[in-house]
């Protein structure tokens, strides 16, 4: 396999824009999350570029998560997630040869508080933690960057904040962020520092039944990701902007939600060669208890 690196993956992104699991009140929230990004096309700057001009043709990933979200009160809170990936990487091997490599294994897991107590309406709120080594980054078949772990302990510092855009609440508004820096490595490969951010609009004036309903949503997404950098790593061919479109539908029932959106690039500027995706999806499946 010939030394090329190139995947602007920038997983950090299913991280923000879900306004559905802002918690609103002491307890306990579980999720099912499925990811998926098909990554097929070689960028250059901002614009597409021949796929000759990258040895990697295709990365597949369908990003699976459970995860748990506990309220002490309605000041304080933890949650974890816990990422399982199915990956298939499409290269160039050194004879010239093109041939497909399929992993799955477990990914790097993330450990968060939170402080929601700004607000009464808890309408405000931080996150900060831990993402944790414990993805593999060694599969012999992928690169380091196209690896599940990226095996670095990254600090993870995040907020919100939600509020009305009607007097009767059927429109409401939000902002998030979060940021992740790696700050212990292993096997010289650190991961660029990533920024990523969304702002967003929701209406949940629509009722289905007596205990029902179903909210349209409309974000936009902005990525940020420095280049990364190590011995196993390649700056060249790392780090990109990002904004995307995402428009969104939950469904609600009760205690438990439905959350669905795609997103789409509306621009992209990457470093060097890498492989992007043309759309992005993501499914949520959450009950509060």
């Amino acid at each position: 396999m010939q030394d090329v690196y190139a995947c602007a993956c920038g997983c950090g992104v299913f991280s923000v824009g879900t306004s559905s699991l802002f918690p609103s009140g002491s307890g306990t929230t579980a999720w099912l999350e499925y990811d998926y990004m098909n990554q097929d096309e070689n960028w250059s700057g901002s614009s597409s570029s021949p796929g000759a001009n990258n040895d990697d043709k295709d990365i597949r990933t369908g990003f699976y998560t459970a995860g748990l979200q506990y309220m002490f009160n309605r000041d304080w809170g933890v949650m974890a997630e816990i990422p399982y990936w199915d990956r298939l990487f499409v290269t160039t091997q050194d004879d010239g040869s093109i041939a497909g490599f399929q992993h799955d294994a477990l990914g790097d897991i993330r450990l968060l508080g939170m402080y929601t107590g700004f607000s009464p309406d808890m309408s405000s709120g931080i996150i900060f933690g831990l993402k944790l080594p414990s993805g593999d980054y060694t599969y012999p078949n992928f690169d380091r960057d196209t690896s599940i772990g990226t095996g670095s302990t990254d600090t993870i510092i995040g907020g919100y904040h939600q509020g009305g855009l009607s007097k009767d609440n059927t429109w409401n508004w939000f902002v998030q962020g979060q940021w992740e820096r790696a700050f212990a490595t292993r096997g010289g490969y650190r991961p660029g520092n990533e920024l990523d951010a969304a702002v967003g609009i929701y209406y949940n004036g629509w009722s289905v039944g007596a205990n029902s309903q179903i909210a349209p949503q409309f974000k936009l997404i902005a990525s940020d990701r420095l280049r990364d950098s190590g011995a196993q790593a390649d700056p060249d061919n790392s780090g990109y902007q990002r904004l995307l479109l995402a428009p969104g539908l939950e469904y609600d029932v009760g205690s438990m939600k439905l959350f669905a959106d795609v997103e789409i690039p509306l621009y992209q500027n990457v470093n060097g060669n890498q492989l992007v995706a043309s759309r992005l999806y993501k499914f949520i499946l959450s009950y509060s208890y």
